[in-house]
C-alpha cells in the first residue's frame, strides 16, 4: 500500500446527465492514475560532438553520466536510458516520477547538462500510469442499479470512491512502479477509433468490457516474457494512451502485437502511432555509446517479467 503522500489519483465518471435513464448503466469505467511518465527522444549532433577535443568530450560525459546515474536510482520510479534504433532518434530517456513536477524536474535536469547542447529533441510523450477497472466497474454498477441507486447520486459516488480506494490499495505497486530493468523497450501511443462505422465510445460498457477481457486473455499467454506498463494521456498528449513493453528478447514485441491485431478490440477499434525500439544501457556507459560503440547491458537475473496485468488489458 503506498504511503499517504503517494496516494493514487482516482477518478470517477461524475454525476449522470439529467437526461440519462435511471436503468442505463454509466458508460465510463472507473480509473486509477499513478506515476507521471515522460519519454524523451533525442538525436545526437554527431558532427558537432566529434568536433570537440577528447578532453572536452570526457568532461561532458563525466557530468552527464553522474547526473543520469543519480536519476536512474531516483526513489520515485527512476529513469532509464536507451539507444534508440532507426532514423527516428539516437537516445530514448524514460522517467517515472510521482508528479508532473517530478518529470518537469527530470526534463530540466537533462536540459541543464552540457551534453544537451549536442542533443536535438526528436519527440516526447507525457502521460500517467493508468489502470482501467472494467470488470470491477460493471460489477459495481450492476449491484448499485439492482439496489435502486441512481447514477450520479451521493450514494452512487460514495460507492465508487470506496471501490477506488479498495482497488488503489491492492494495486499500489502497479500504480507507482519503477522503470523495469529489462534490456529492450518498445514504446508506442494508441487511440480507440471514433469513426461513424466503428466508434469505441458508443459501444456499451458491457460490450467494451467483454472485448477487453478477450483481449487480455491473449496477453496472459505472454506472462513471463514481457512486462507492460499502460499510461493514459488524454488531455496530456496527442494520443489517448502510451504503451511500454519491456522484455529481454525483442522478438516478443512483434509476436505479441501481431497476435493481438486479430482480436476484436484491436481489429475494429485500435489506432497505433509511431513505434520506438530501444536497447538499454547504464548511465555509467554513456561514454561508450558516444564513442560509437554499443554498450553492453546485462539485466538483473531476478528480472520479473510476469508482474501486472496482461498487455493491453487496461486500455479503455
Amino acid at each position: 500500500m503506498p504511503a499517504a503522500k503517494d496516494s493514487p489519483k482516482i477518478a470517477h465518471h461524475g454525476a449522470a446527465k439529467p437526461t440519462a435513464r435511471k436503468a442505463e448503466m454509466p458508460p465510463v469505467p472507473l480509473t486509477l492514475d499513478g506515476s507521471a511518465v515522460l519519454h524523451q527522444m533525442f538525436r545526437v549532433r554527431w558532427a558537432a560532438w566529434r568536433a570537440l577535443t577528447v578532453e572536452r568530450r570526457r568532461e561532458i560525459v563525466a557530468e552527464a553520466s553522474k547526473a543520469l546515474s543519480v536519476m536512474e536510482q531516483h526513489p520515485e520510479g527512476g529513469s532509464a536510458i536507451f539507444s534508440e534504433l532507426g532514423h527516428k532518434g539516437d537516445l530514448l530517456l524514460v522517467h517515472f516520477r510521482k508528479t508532473f513536477e517530478g518529470i518537469s524536474q527530470a526534463e530540466l535536469a537533462i536540459a541543464g547538462l552540457d551534453l544537451s547542447e549536442y542533443l536535438e529533441p526528436s519527440s516526447s510523450y507525457v502521460s500517467t500510469v493508468e489502470l482501467g477497472l472494467y470488470a470491477s466497474s460493471i460489477q459495481l454498477y450492476q449491484q448499485l442499479m439492482d439496489d435502486g441507486i441512481e447514477p450520479g447520486s451521493d450514494d452512487w459516488v460514495k460507492a465508487e470512491q470506496e471501490k477506488l480506494v479498495e482497488q488503489s490499495q491492492a494495486m499500489g505497486s502497479r500504480l507507482f512502479p519503477r522503470v523495469p530493468p529489462h534490456k529492450y523497450v518498445c514504446f508506442y501511443p494508441m487511440d480507440k477509433k471514433r469513426s461513424d462505422a466503428d466508434n469505441w465510445y458508443t459501444e456499451s460498457i458491457q460490450d467494451r468490457g467483454r472485448m477487453m477481457r478477450d483481449h487480455g486473455m491473449i496477453g496472459r499467454r505472454y506472462a513471463g516474457k514481457v512486462k507492460q506498463i499502460i499510461s493514459g494521456s488524454i488531455g496530456f498528449d496527442d494520443w489517448e494512451w502510451g504503451v511500454d513493453l519491456f522484455a529481454n528478447d525483442p522478438a516478443v514485441f512483434k509476436q505479441l502485437i501481431y497476435e493481438m491485431r486479430f482480436d476484436e478490440a484491436s481489429a475494429l477499434y485500435a489506432l497505433f502511432g509511431t513505434f520506438y525500439i530501444g536497447l538499454r544501457f547504464n548511465a555509467a556507459d554513456l561514454g561508450v555509446y558516444l564513442s560509437g560503440k554499443p554498450p553492453a547491458y546485462d539485466p538483473p537475473e531476478d528480472t520479473d517479467e510476469s508482474g501486472g496485468p496482461p498487455p493491453h488489458i487496461v486500455h479503455k
